[in-house]
């Protein structure tokens, strides 16, 4: 089963990433009609800047069963130039990930359930 709009999307993550932007400048991430901030219909693609900062993040040891081959691992929400990312940042740099960390995002399999997701690396 796919997403279009979400699918599409993680493609471009390992290329030309992208967000949606209102002309009020509200930016927010597909699948979306309208913008969630205004409600207006007229959005374009936007480029999504290469690298974003750490905002907050948290340490998961003991996993959700759907994640049981990713722990421990840390859930992230980074900053990319006021559009904000949820994702995965894998074991090997948990240890070592901050707030005001510099993040990439890329699309990665989660390895339990075989489905797609957001996962950053430490830059």
């Amino acid at each position: 089963m796919t997403d279009a709009g979400y699918d599409e999307w993680l493609d471009a993550l390992d290329g030309d990433g992208y967000y949606l932007a209102c002309e009020e400048g509200h930016g927010s991430l597909p699948p979306r009609r309208v913008c969630p901030h205004c409600g207006s219909p007229d959005l374009s693609k936007e480029s999504l800047p290469e690298s974003g900062t750490v905002e907050t993040f948290t340490v998961v040891h003991v996993p959700a069963p759907s994640f049981a081959g990713e722990a421990p691992y840390a859930t992230v929400i980074a900053d990319f130039d006021g559009v904000r990312l949820t994702g995965i940042l894998g074991s090997d740099a948990v240890d070592d990930v901050e707030i005001g960390s510099t993040v990439e995002a890329g699309a990665a399999t989660n390895e339990t359930t075989d489905s797609r997701m957001v996962r950053f690396s430490l830059r």
